[in-house]
């Protein structure tokens, strides 16, 4: 490195010259933060939760500041931190993760803020494919698949067929033979096949077209007013609910159904609702009137999955969400943010 050349200023070509070697520790931490982003969705599809990213983010550039000096520029320094994150993850599922439950449910699923996605770099954002791929593999259905993986075939899944690295990349990233890894991959697509729903080609996904957008604001309208006659109305025949981290995974319109009659939903008063987006879906944020605090606070989010026309799941999650997906914390009494 020249004495007038500063760490930051480096780019791929220069840090593969010069090492990690003479760069202190503030100039290094701006290097990794460039990849921060990225490096949590890769840490987030790989353990479903967005705080279990956070933290292994973390511990990757404490790594990867530690073993500075194995960066020999074999491979570019957004590579070494991908295979330093992706060994984190690894070893956080092996101490850590319970297997998901019976009935598909994974307990321990968080949902990510497409506001946070959106500073994903843009990639080829010209390239239909690969901008398909970014949006279908953090959709909660291809998380929650995913989470059926044994933890090496999910790395290997998501390096390949997410990121795009070769087999050998891989094998090295995660000190494996190329066979090994190709018959990991096959392992995992296997088991994605089974768990995926067998329409995802046909979702809609994080387009906003304008049938979409009409189901939401009816789906928004008949939340707030309770009208459980309404909703079911839109809710295809095999729809599914859960609500992570409770336990329970409701197939079918009638057992949804009874379950929100059973809770009390039905002409409960004072909702409010914002809509959002969360992992490429649309969602929709419920608050309910306290008046003890003269507001509208969080109750729960809906994230909902929407196939042909109709609500084919609904994942809820609890109001300790609302801050992380940037929510207001609270709606004034005339419901305005």
């Amino acid at each position: 490195m020249s004495a007038d050349t500063r760490p930051e200023e480096l780019g791929e070509k220069g840090l593969a010259e010069s090492g990690l070697g003479d760069v202190d520790e503030s100039a290094f931490s701006g290097l990794a933060e460039r990849h921060r982003r990225e490096l949590h969705v890769h840490c987030y599809r790989m353990l479903g939760s967005f705080e279990d990213a956070e933290d292994t983010v973390q511990e990757t550039f404490l790594r990867a500041w530690r073993r500075r000096e194995t960066f020999e520029g074999r491979s570019t320094f957004r590579a070494w931190l991908y295979r330093i994150a992706t060994n984190a993850c690894l070893d956080l599922l092996a101490k850590v993760r319970p297997e998901p439950a019976t009935g598909g449910e994974v307990l321990w699923l968080q949902p990510y803020p497409d506001r946070l996605l959106d500073e994903l770099p843009a990639g080829d954002a010209d390239d239909p494919e690969t901008v398909a791929v970014a949006r279908e593999t953090i959709e909660l259905a291809y998380l929650v698949a995913v989470q059926h993986l044994a933890p090496r075939p999910r790395a290997v899944l998501i390096l390949r067929d997410v990121l795009g690295w070769p087999a050998k990349d891989v094998a090295e990233a995660l000190g494996d033979s190329v066979n090994s890894v190709n018959s990991a991959l096959q392992r995992a697509r296997a088991g994605m096949r089974e768990h995926l729903p067998a329409e995802r080609q046909d979702w809609t996904g994080g387009e906003q077209d304008a049938g979409t957008r009409e189901l939401v604001r009816r789906f928004t309208d008949a939340s707030v007013a309770t009208d459980v006659p309404a909703l079911a109305s839109m809710l295809r025949d095999d729809v599914r609910f859960s609500m992570p981290p409770t336990p329970g995974l409701h197939v079918g319109r009638d057992a949804v159904v009874n379950d929100w009659v059973e809770d009390g939903f039905e002409g409960m008063k004072g909702l409010r609702a914002v809509p959002t987006w969360v992992n490429r879906q649309p969602a929709v944020a419920f608050y309910l009137w306290n008046e003890r605090e003269g507001a509208y606070l969080p109750l729960t989010i809906d994230v909902l999955r929407v196939t042909g026309g109709a609500i084919t799941e609904i994942v809820t999650f609890h109001d300790d969400r609302f801050p992380r997906l940037g929510l207001p914390e609270s709606l004034p009494a005339d419901g305005t943010e």
